[in-house]
């Protein structure tokens, strides 16, 4: 069960992160929809698990290849945004939410 505290600051990284995706989202997944549907912060406020929506699709190897080359760049964006927030920035782990895929799979099925 996630504290308020926990709750207020994931809403924080999902909107500033939401905005630094907006703005240099372009760049880094060439012209795709890039949503951050979920973060999910730990107790301590060190570790942060976000889930992004990618549209159309990505390969999970692009994905992984790209996020790590541009998770540092992302954390340094952040922190400049929440410097006045929070004391530290946590550690971000990026993760691909496949349910909009899962849900046209299903969709699909139905409709055959």
């Amino acid at each position: 069960m996630e504290t308020t505290r926990q709750n207020k600051v994931s809403r924080l990284l999902q909107k500033e992160l939401g905005d630094i995706f907006q703005r240099e989202g372009n760049s880094m997944f060439a012209g795709k929809l890039v949503t951050v549907t979920t973060v999910r912060i730990t107790s301590d406020l060190g570790q942060a698990r976000i889930f992004l929506s990618i549209f159309p699709s990505l390969e999970k190897g692009d994905f992984e290849k790209t996020m790590e080359m541009k998770s540092k760049h992302i954390r340094h964006e952040l922190g400049n945004r929440i410097r006045h927030q929070l004391r530290s920035v946590p550690e971000l782990h990026f993760f691909l939410d496949d349910s909009l895929d899962y849900i046209d799979k299903i969709d699909r099925l139905l409709k055959q």
